[in-house]
């Protein structure tokens, strides 16, 4: 099964009450979100043009859904994965002030996701993106914006709580904050998920750093494409990477949720280091890379925060299903019958 949740779940909130609460977090999280990190609302695309270096290819591998339209001269449209690229541009023509930011209601397609309890193909996130100075480009300024991030989270869980009777607060005061190697060297049999399942167990919420780069094992603890999420600088603790994921330990999975993947993004040193550690040097030549390496596009930090995952969370639920529409296999949807869960 797709979920570890127990055989005899029972959904906390009916059909009627999961859809309220939904509103309330989208609501209150979007408020609290934008006054923490003081964010502008945008309007995002949800298609863009194909070839232009844009559309983000997540882990490196994974292809976006592309197609023709009439009237465009017969260029590839793609349909976003994320906007990670696209919000620093967005940065960059607004001309918005270091200290200051964007957000946007992203919606994507990603293809190549495996759909299962926490995954989907349709994809919505809070896509936000910020401008920061060179001297903001630290583990320091990156933790603090993790914990103004966490703190849009706790508040948000504080009116479902006051809400809904059934659901009661579970996220720590605090976030705990850990790289990947030493993740590794504190669980050094398991694989990388196992360490966050234990770590994530162990303090209720924690930020894993450092992603991307290959650990004393040889490999990244997880997949990280090389132009956007800053993970091979060198920090004055010895270890690697400006960016992290925020995890929580949802207890109706028994097991950890990834609620954001964010960083500070690459700049001309680190960009270059990172596309000739994946050999892809060739995207140098495409518009996003090509603006950025020419110093045009203003240094930021950025992320997305899955809706429907942070939904999921704090209304308690087994499966991602439960708080968005979607297509699912065959087997997901029998399997969730079984469990009742209930798939909107």
């Amino acid at each position: 099964m797709e979920t570890t949740a127990t055989k005899h779940y029972q959904a906390l909130l009916d059909v009627h009450q999961t859809e309220e609460g939904i509103a309330l977090i989208k609501e209150i999280f979007t408020r609290k979100l934008s006054q923490n990190l003081d964010l502008k609302r945008v309007t995002a695309p949800m298609i863009v043009q194909a070839g232009l270096g844009i559309n983000d290819d997540l882990n490196g591998f994974e292809q976006p859904v592309k197609f023709t339209a009439k009237g465009i001269d017969s260029q590839k449209i793609e349909i976003v994965q994320s906007l990670a690229k696209w919000k620093r541009i967005t940065l960059w023509k607004h001309s918005i002030a270091s200290g200051k930011g964007i957000f946007t209601d992203m919606n994507a397609l990603r293809p190549d996701e495996t759909p299962d309890a926490t995954h989907s193909i349709y994809v919505d996130q809070w896509d936000w993106e910020k401008t920061i100075s060179k001297e903001m480009r630290t583990v320091d300024y990156f933790r603090q914006t993790v914990k103004s991030i966490y703190q849009a989270i706790q508040q948000t869980e504080a009116a479902v709580c006051q809400t809904f009777a059934p659901i009661n607060p579970i996220l720590p005061d605090r976030i705990h904050f850990i790289h990947t190697e030493e993740l590794e060297k504190m669980y050094p049999l398991l694989s990388a998920k196992q360490r966050e399942r234990e770590i994530c167990k162990h303090y209720g919420a924690v930020c894993i750093e450092g992603i991307g780069y290959p650990l004393s094992s040889g490999k990244p603890s997880d997949g990280r494409a090389p132009d956007y999420d800053d993970w091979s600088t060198p920090r004055p603790d010895g270890y690697r990477g400006l960016n992290g994921d925020i995890l929580v330990w949802h207890p109706t999975l028994d097991d950890a949720l990834e609620l954001s993947s964010m960083g500070i993004r690459v700049d001309k040193s680190a960009l270059e280091l990172q596309l000739e550690l994946h050999n892809l040097e060739h995207r140098k030549e495409l518009y996003f890379h090509k603006t950025l390496l020419e110093g045009k596009l203003p240094l930021s930090i950025g992320g997305g925060i899955g809706q429907s995952r942070l939904c999921m969370f704090l209304l308690r639920k087994a499966h991602i299903g439960e708080v968005q529409s979607s297509v699912w296999p065959t087997s997901v949807i029998e399997n969730c019958k079984q469990m009742g869960v209930k798939l909107l």
